[in-house]
């Protein structure tokens, strides 16, 4: 929701949710326009991400493709099988089960290439920073400087209002990020 307040032109945007992408699935995604990219599937088998550091040594190998076929669980089909996430274009690849208490990661097969830089850690930090890392990342992207505690207020899942639409963007009003919220799968509220 951030990213379709902070930067309303959806082709310039960093980071994009769908949460209608397919029968009781949501998908996530990033894409910094230079080569680098991750996909989160969601749906009733748990969620998968897949990412493609395009510099990491990782990128593109055909024996990480073919290992996450082999590893990620047959009821990850749709996630495995989607032509959009570019599966020939990895580095990365991580699952969980509905249920499991932990993600698994898909590893190279060979020894010498297991313990190869694949970006994530570096794509998926602001999955699991906090606010004032979001904060940082749209000064230096997008060059403005969001106020962290509107910041903090999406992070909450707070429903929108005028307010908190102003607090992030100025040129924009709440009637204009109502359909993309609904989308999202975001809450309005008072003024929407």
């Amino acid at each position: 929701m951030l990213e379709a307040i902070v930067c309303p032109e959806w082709e310039y945007r960093y980071y994009s949710y769908d949460s209608c992408w397919g029968v009781g699935e949501a998908m996530a995604s990033m894409r910094n326009g230079e080569g680098d990219d991750w996909f989160l599937l969601f749906g009733p088998f748990g969620a998968g991400i897949k990412g493609l550091a395009h510099e990491s040594p990782l990128a593109g190998d055909a024996e990480l493709l073919a290992q996450a076929r082999r590893c990620v669980p047959a009821e990850f089909a749709s996630f495995l099988d989607e032509p959009a996430f570019s599966w020939a274009c990895m580095s990365f690849c991580y699952w969980s089960a509905a249920g499991d208490a932990a993600w698994s990661r898909v590893v190279h097969p060979l020894a010498e290439r297991a313990g190869l830089a694949d970006g994530a850690p570096e794509l998926l930090a602001l999955l699991h920073e906090p606010a004032s890392a979001y904060v940082e990342f749209a000064q230096g992207y997008y060059e403005c400087s969001p106020p962290l505690g509107a910041v903090e207020a999406i992070y909450r899942g707070e429903p929108l209002t005028p307010q908190l639409v102003q607090a992030l963007n100025e040129a924009l009003l709440l009637a204009d990020v109502a359909a993309e919220a609904q989308q999202i799968g975001y809450p309005l509220g008072d003024g929407a």
